[in-house]
């Protein structure tokens, strides 16, 4: 049992981790109804702009960069992990105002062009950063390992698994205590009856859409220390946030959060005892819920169902 300990908690930092991922993913197919195969991209995407943020790309070899980088660590850390879900959002906004075309067409315009995007922020990842894998630093405070109950563990994901559920309440607040979280709600149930209310459609769906991005991108930066950073990444990411949503039931906030954990559980514990099942095991997953409830484990209620 003691060995099992720190592959559940592993298991659970990665699946707060993809409960981030999951809510600005879930969110964009509530409100917009389009399903965004380039919110992995937009993820990776916002790590490698906080990477190059903390360790001032931009600006390398210039009077600036040198003053930015006798900055302490945790200041440029800090910054980027601010600056790199901004930037992330931004790169959603312009998206989205891309996708406005599609709305009212076939939803296969919307993925046709979701998957185009994807593609070519993938590719500027490439021109930008180059095809090799990186690093994220992360400052001393939280770098480390400590010691408790005669295990070990990192710093870094126990400080990444309290950043997560920190980021989940505050995202669950300004849903639920905010006149705007109410909005963004009632868009997500009937987006035309926002419309008949006198609410700009518009605006609602380029914020929902630069929020959404923006949770992919603050995700990206808490876990590229943990996963690295390769311009593909993307890929990794869009599948397991595509699975949790209809686990845990398309526009269910607690139900991707708690399909994250399932999931994250799921490949932690696999990853540690069975590596080569460690990407099935979310695909078992999600055929043990799905077919016995078919609308997921907090998913409404269909009405094609008796």
């Amino acid at each position: 049992m003691t060995s099992l300990i720190p592959h559940l908690v592993n298991g659970l930092t990665l699946g707060l981790l993809f409960a981030l991922i999951a809510l600005g993913f879930t969110l964009i197919v509530g409100v917009m109804e389009v399903i965004n195969l380039a919110h992995g991209s937009l993820f990776t995407l916002g790590a490698y702009l906080a990477l190059s943020t903390i360790g001032a790309g931009w600006f390398a070899g210039t009077p600036f960069g040198t003053w930015w980088l006798e900055l302490p660590m945790a200041s440029r850390y800090f910054i980027g992990l601010a600056l790199g879900p901004v930037l992330a959002g931004l790169a959603g906004m312009l998206l989205e105002l891309c996708l406005r075309p599609t709305y009212g067409k076939a939803p296969l315009y919307g993925l046709l062009l979701t998957f185009g995007a994807a593609l070519v922020i993938e590719e500027v990842i490439r021109l930008g950063w180059g095809t090799g894998e990186q690093s994220m630093p992360v400052p001393q405070m939280i770098s480390g390992a400590f010691l408790m109950g005669g295990l070990i563990f990192s710093t870094y994901k126990f400080y990444a698994a309290g950043f997560a559920i920190v980021a989940i309440l505050l995202v669950w607040l300004f849903l639920e205590r905010t006149p705007y979280g109410a909005i963004i709600k009632a868009g997500a149930h009937d987006s035309e009856m926002v419309r008949a209310l006198g609410y700009d459609l518009a605006r609602l769906r380029l914020i929902v859409f630069g929020f959404g991005s923006a949770l992919a991108g603050m995700a990206g930066m808490v876990m590229a220390p943990i996963w690295g950073l390769r311009p593909h990444l993307g890929i990794d990411v869009v599948i397991p946030a595509f699975l949790i949503i209809v686990i845990g039931g398309v526009g269910s906030f607690w139900g991707a959060v708690a399909a994250a954990i399932l999931v994250g559980l799921a490949t932690g514990i696999t990853g540690a005892y069975a590596p080569a099942w460690s990407l099935m095991s979310m695909y078992i997953l999600l055929i043990a819920i799905v077919g016995f409830r078919a609308r997921g484990l907090l998913g409404r209620r269909s009405a094609l169902e008796n």
